[in-house]
């Protein structure tokens, strides 16, 4: 499939690694101007010069706000204000005994994963509704379905994604614009090593560690391994092309696949 969205511009929310960047990458390198989020400037414009270089001539805008809060949402507009393409990924994400979780804590995981994506649709949504074309996507997790018992908090926050996103595609309805959710399984960023030796021995091997996990702690996965970045990315790239409009109000699944009885 060719995919070309030069004239189109896109705004990946928390894209300085992980997800967010091969996201933030597979869309630069078909064509679209980028922006890309992060806190501080110093680390976007590392992020930046990064993608640059893997994709040569990539039109990159550097977007240091925190999009979690009004304030940061408002910047970002600033430095972006005609955005096509939305792509809510930023999210945050620990273990955690569930009878010890705090009230703060709780809102901490829906100011950052469920109101910076609500806050940011609700800014962009209008302006691409208004021009007849636009894509709004939210990263969610298979947590959202299958809520991890070790990290409530942050399942709860990606299921409620998945009625954001539902919502809004029905608020977009024949306009031109799609609006959709991506169930992505456990996948293998640099954050997520360190999560999966919170669970197993230290002592293992990478390797070893990661096929431990899957076992122990995801043994719905069809692939039993972690998903690459570039894998969720190649989803979120097609579901934001021309070649993806008819698919809207969707939760689609990259996660690995889920054994019988799982998930539909």
């Amino acid at each position: 499939m060719l995919i070309d969205l030069s004239g189109k511009t896109a705004l990946v929310t928390g894209s300085t690694q992980g997800i967010g960047f091969a996201i933030a990458k597979g869309l630069a390198a078909s064509g679209a101007r980028v922006g890309l989020n992060g806190l501080t400037k110093a680390r976007v414009e590392e992020a930046a010069s990064e993608l640059r270089s893997l994709v040569p001539g990539s039109d990159v805008v550097v977007v240091d706000a925190d999009v979690s809060t009004a304030e940061g949402a408002d910047r970002a507009v600033e430095l972006v204000p005609d955005v096509d393409i939305l792509i809510n990924n930023l999210g945050i994400f620990g273990t955690a005994d569930p009878l010890t979780i705090s009230d703060d804590e709780w809102r901490k995981y829906f100011e950052v994963n469920v109101l910076a994506a609500v806050r940011l649709t609700r800014l962009y949504l209008p302006r691409m509704t208004e021009r007849g074309w636009g894509r709004v996507q939210y990263i969610a997790s298979d947590s959202a379905i299958v809520i991890p018992a070790e990290m409530i908090h942050y399942g709860v926050s990606k299921t409620a994604l998945l009625g954001v996103s539902r919502g809004f595609a029905k608020v977009a309805a024949g306009t031109g614009v799609t609006v959709n959710s991506v169930i992505a399984g456990p996948t293998h960023t640099g954050g997520v090593e360190d999560f999966v030796y919170e669970l197993v021995d230290k002592n293992l091997d990478w390797d070893a560690a990661q096929r431990e996990f899957m076992r122990l702690h995801r043994p719905q996965s069809l692939i039993q391994r972690l998903i690459e970045p570039e894998e969720i990315a190649n989803m979120v790239v097609y579901l934001a092309s021309e070649l993806a409009s008819a698919t809207t109000g969707a939760a689609v699944r990259v996660d690995g696949g889920y054994v019988d009885g799982i998930l539909p």
